[in-house]
């Protein structure tokens, strides 16, 4: 019999024996460290000499328990001490040669990459530290011991969460957006442990410092006040700190080969190699800021509550392109049946007819479709509608297929003249493709498979032909308001689903 482990309870497990294995040496020994003596060694302040570190032990077992829940990652935190037996790890490795004072001067300094320092508790880690070595300000043993169980859980909170913002972003998507489906690696207990294992906290600080080109260059933007053009200085930098954010999220691109979507900036391209091989204009879902009414500001509590997208908005998502349908049939989503199809043919029986789309009643065609009453506010429910292959077909010649919870694919359409506007989200969900027969070449190769798509796509007798791809080709549709191009210029485009505001609400509320 195969028993199956919840993988929450797995995680858990591996974690706890991770610290474990980490701190085999302390939690073995006879005796702990002389907390006192150490401090006194530091400070030169007399009253941590009669610090006991059996009594300091039990008042921070005490204090740990009073104060668990306002830590962000109390499990952890748990599960660390516990295997420390409550010694205090970061004052033991990092009190001496100001190697905390250094590390609380990196998280003061964490505006340069858009984020609040008050969100890492600075100002309340500056003045434990001041009293710590101010010698006036510690007048009884029962502050000594109370200011350095303090230092210590202020500091084991503070410097994991930064690690954790800077290598995963402060903010996870799946929790803000109701319509994200990218994997996007969050903290773990191998990355909440990298702060305890080193010797240099300052060190370990600097190592994580995002390097990568694009968050340099609008880290640099923050830094250097820039204003980007039509929008306010002010509004600039809220933008620039959104975007960081979203670069500091680890789902960015891996592979050498992927097909790449930016729905606010309306483009595809194919990258190979670190540069762009095939590059188009797209149309993307009509969003709920398609008119840009709304500038970069907090949403009331309510709205904060859950993330509302219209329902057309193409969603932020990563899969795999598996195949593609040649002269597609177009299954009518129910939403887009009820809402115009049967309101279409209600106004002209002939409609359905004249765009090539069949109807269906518990999976059996209807032969004249004509009869029906289309008024009828259920006909969408309760008819299925697929529209045959052909030059009007809405999905055009071909569709690109990958598995998404959202149905949505990348197609042809026959519908060319919104490829001229400036704002082009205007489909359903599905992302319009202005160049397919390119993007096949590129994904498929010259061959065979290739020269059966462009003989299908040209073809006078329409037929549904499935063709998989040799090799499946990421695609990412993403959501970036602020870039810098090749030539390092920053390019900025309008939060056109309201997806900034959000994220940007998020950010001022840890604050």
């Amino acid at each position: 019999m195969i028993i199956k482990t919840h993988p929450k309870f797995i995680a858990q497990k591996l974690f706890i024996l991770g610290v474990l294995f980490l701190f085999t040496f302390q939690s073995c020994k006879k005796s702990h460290s002389d907390i006192g003596k150490i401090v006194f060694k530091e400070t030169r302040n007399k009253i941590f000499k009669d610090i006991e570190t059996e009594t300091f032990i039990e008042k921070f077992k005490e204090t740990f328990n009073k104060q668990e829940s306002k830590y962000r990652n109390p499990k952890f935190l748990r599960a660390l001490y516990e295997s420390t037996d409550f010694e205090p790890v970061l004052l033991m490795k990092n009190l001496t040669d100001d190697k905390l004072k250094d590390a609380v001067a990196v998280l003061n300094n964490s505006s340069v990459h858009g984020l609040d320092p008050s969100i890492f508790k600075t100002s309340e880690l500056n003045d434990l530290i001041e009293k710590t070595y101010n010698k006036k300000e510690i007048k009884t043993l029962d502050e000594a011991y109370q200011v350095l169980i303090d230092l210590e859980l202020s500091a084991a909170n503070s410097l994991t969460n930064y690690s954790n913002a800077l290598q995963f972003g402060i903010i996870s998507p799946r929790k803000i957006y109701a319509q994200y489906y990218t994997a996007t690696k969050r903290p773990d207990s191998v990355s909440f442990l990298q702060v305890f294992q080193t010797k240099d906290i300052k060190s370990f600080l600097d190592s994580i410092q995002p390097q990568e080109k694009q968050y340099v260059a609008l880290q640099k933007a923050l830094q250097d006040r820039v204003t980007l053009p039509g929008i306010s200085q002010e509004e600039t930098e809220r933008v620039l700190k959104v975007n960081l954010e979203r670069l500091r999220w680890k789902n960015l691109p891996t592979e050498d080969k992927y097909v790449w979507v930016n729905i606010p900036d309306f483009k595809l391209d194919v990258m190979e190699n670190g540069k762009s091989i095939l590059n188009m204009k797209v149309c993307v879902g009509e969003g709920r800021n398609k008119n840009n009414l709304d500038n970069l500001v907090e949403y009331d509590e309510n709205d904060l509550k859950k993330d509302r997208p219209f329902n057309r908005e193409t969603p932020q998502l990563k899969s795999m392109i598996h195949s593609v349908q040649v002269n597609p049939v177009w299954n009518i989503p129910e939403s887009i049946a009820t809402n115009e199809i049967s309101k279409l043919a209600a106004k002209d029986p002939y409609y359905l007819a004249n765009n090539n789309i069949d109807v269906f009643e518990n999976g059996q065609i209807i032969e004249d479709p004509e009869t029906i009453d289309w008024s009828a506010g259920d006909a969408g429910k309760k008819y299925a509608f697929k529209q045959r292959p052909g030059d009007d077909n809405s999905l055009g010649k071909i569709k690109f297929l990958f598995n998404n919870e959202s149905s949505v694919y990348l197609h042809d359409t026959p519908a060319q003249e919104p490829f001229k506007y400036t704002m082009r989200a205007v489909s359903h969900g599905c992302v319009r493709l202005e160049k397919p027969l390119e993007l096949a070449e590129v994904l498929f190769g010259q061959g065979a498979k290739y020269d059966k798509i462009k003989a299908g796509m040209q073809s006078a007798d329409p037929v549904a032909t499935d063709i998989g791809l040799p090799k499946q080709v990421p695609v990412y549709l993403t959501y970036f308001t602020c870039w810098a191009d090749e030539n390092g210029k920053l390019q900025f485009r309008k939060d056109v689903y309201g997806l900034d505001i959000v994220l940007f609400t998020y950010l001022q509320r840890l604050a």
